[in-house]
């Protein structure tokens, strides 16, 4: 590894701390992530049965709000129940947008790092060839060994820039993919609520329904 390193020359080392940051990007994110820990199971029925049942007081929404991103939404549409409809939405939209930027958090870095790592191996490439040329004009064709240094400095660097910038992407995407599912979710659960404030009756979330978390 470290020969690869040395063959790859000063870029590498770059390279090598996108793909350190990659690795905890992705492992914080995995575990902040969590489901049970972004939409715990029975959340949203505890409290369209406390909305229902009127049984709520400041210390519930205290507890709620430090609950979950879900619970953060919920008690924004608590807070708000004795207003008319539209103002109780816009204000869980207000939260749902800050939710939803707090769940995206370092997902834009993840993605800087897999546009630029592959940038960075082919600037490797660049000085790679640049290294072999200046070899054969102070040495000539017949020095195979800093030939072989300066095309080895390029295909080291090529690949170890795919190498971080692959998995990158793979797992930006991925990571995207699941926040934009728990938003969906959690604006199914903050509808239902509104419909439960506005009736009375606890319901369920309903398969589909308009965006309140972005």
């Amino acid at each position: 590894m470290w020969e690869l390193i040395k063959a790859g020359g000063w870029v590498m080392w770059p390279i090598l701390a996108c793909a350190v940051l990659t690795l905890a990007i992705t492992l914080e994110r995995l575990w902040t992530l969590r489901r049970k820990s972004v939409l715990p199971p029975t959340l949203g029925d505890e409290v369209r049965e406390w909305a229902a049942t009127g049984r709520l007081d400041p210390g519930h929404l205290d507890a709620l709000r430090q609950n979950s991103p879900l619970g953060e939404l919920l008690a924004a549409a608590l807070e708000a129940r004795d207003k008319p409809r539209e103002q109780i939405k816009e204000r869980v939209e207000d939260v749902g947008r800050h939710v939803a930027h707090d769940m995206d958090r370092f997902l834009n870095t993840l993605g800087t790092v897999a546009g630029v790592a592959p940038l960075l191996g082919l600037l490797g490439t660049v000085f790679g060839m640049i290294r072999m040329f200046l070899g054969i004009l102070k040495s000539g064709v017949g020095d195979a060994s800093r030939l072989a240094g300066g095309i080895g400095e390029a295909l080291v660097t090529t690949a170890a820039g795919l190498c971080v910038a692959i998995p990158a992407l793979m797992l930006y995407r991925y990571l995207r993919g699941r926040v934009t599912e728990y938003t969906i979710d959690m604006e199914k659960q903050a509808i239902a609520l509104l419909d439960t404030i506005e009736s009375g009756t606890p319901k369920a979330p309903q398969a589909r329904g308009k965006r309140v978390a972005r």
